[in-house]
């Protein structure tokens, strides 16, 4: 890792102000970019020139173009003795593309403002270094924070080898999903439904168990005006080879994939039949419970380059997810009537002794929608957990 001193890489007040306005701008880009850049992190960028942005440009889909190699693009000549402003530290390794920090010093920049510096061990401050001997100056922390969480997932994928899962749950006020007969449409307005579905195109995977998909049959696509293409890879649970062919997350497993996720011994006819109606049979760990090992299956799909996913399922799988402290955010749907005790809960047992062992969070966002509200957690971690 690169030497990152007090006296090479700083912001300075002159520049504190204006720094922070362009890195906003910046961090918006970025935005735009997660949920299809995986295994790639989701950079924004832009060129300013004498208090004008001149260039600007975030990551596509798939991971590339890079952000800076887009706004470079758009900005040509004028990016001499500029200052730009990036999300996440330009890479510096060579790739299916040369390193971005190349890019910036032919290009003449003369100043490099980064929000966050990256932990690949391919960059790690090499990207920095390469700017500093170039003499280009360099300011890195600015609004790291946020630049973080942007990309919580693919530094949880660099540094746990998992990606970031995030937990989705839609009910009533006293936290229940379906009445006593198993009625679960519609807990939530059209509104609460069409952010769930924006939700879905910002991550790489959207999983779900065996239950769900009996019950309910989803699509599990988003279905927003313009946002067809940004649909999720879909992953099913299915540690007893039950997945009925005739779902409709099979028959359309050809325009948007599916992955299977079961044991280890599979019926050859089970993934044949499968694989030619165009889903992917991928075998994990089981445990003794006849479940599949979520801890396994995390490293599995950190394995694949996910770096988000979005479980979406019922109370056993948000129950098995939780025991197992796999989940990092939780997004909670709230609609506003009660359906009483009778009512299937969200989540099923955990099997809870004592409330020290509860898992924390932290509130970081309410948001009314229609008559419903959606509320963003964060779970924190507890002392001695990485």
């Amino acid at each position: 890792m690169a030497n990152l001193s007090d006296n090479s890489v700083t912001t300075t007040s002159h520049h504190a102000e204006a720094d922070l306005q362009f890195m906003d701008v910046a961090l918006s880009l970025a935005r735009r970019g997660v949920g299809t850049t995986s295994p790639n992190p989701s950079v924004g960028c832009i060129i300013v020139q004498e208090g004008i942005v001149i260039g600007r440009g975030w990551t596509q889909p798939g991971g590339r173009p890079h952000a800076e190699t887009m706004a470079l693009a758009q900005a040509g000549v004028k990016s001499t003795k500029s200052t730009i402003y990036v999300t996440l530290e330009p890479c510096a390794h060579h790739g299916k593309t040369p390193p971005c920090a190349e890019a910036l010093i032919q290009a003449g920049i003369k100043r490099c403002v980064i929000a966050i510096q990256d932990t690949d061990e391919r960059v790690a401050g090499q990207g920095i270094k390469l700017l500093q001997d170039a003499g280009i100056g360099v300011s890195v922390g600015v609004r790291a924070e946020v630049a973080g969480e942007i990309n919580s997932g693919f530094f949880k994928r660099i540094s746990e080898g998992r990606p970031h899962f995030t937990l989705k749950t839609a009910t009533s006020l006293d936290g229940k999903i379906a009445t006593k007969a198993g009625e679960s449409k519609w807990i939530t307005g059209s509104q609460a439904r069409s952010m769930g579905h924006a939700l879905r195109a910002r991550h790489d995977a959207i999983l779900t168990g065996m239950g769900t998909v009996r019950a309910d049959n989803p699509e599990l696509t988003c279905r927003l005006p313009g946002m067809q293409d940004y649909n999720p890879i879909r992953i099913i649970l299915d540690p007893l080879q039950n997945v009925s062919r005739e779902t409709i997350l099979i028959q359309t497993s050809k325009i948007c994939p599916v992955w299977i996720i079961t044991g280890p011994d599979v019926d050859s006819e089970y993934t044949e039949t499968l694989e030619s109606l165009g889903a992917r049979v991928i075998h994990c760990e089981i445990n003794s419970d006849g479940r599949i090992n979520l801890i396994a299956l995390a490293k599995m799909l950190g394995d694949e380059g996910l770096t988000r996913v979005l479980v979406e399922g019922g109370a056993e799988i948000s129950a098995s997810f939780l025991k197992a402290r796999l989940i990092d955010e939780l997004i909670w749907f709230r609609a506003p009537f009660v359906i009483g005790g009778d009512g299937l809960s969200a989540i099923a047992g955990v099997s809870l002794a004592r409330l020290i062992d509860a898992s924390r969070l932290k509130r970081t966002d309410i948001l009314h929608l229609g008559e419903d509200v959606m509320e963003r957690y964060l779970f924190k971690k507890r002392e001695g957990e990485q």
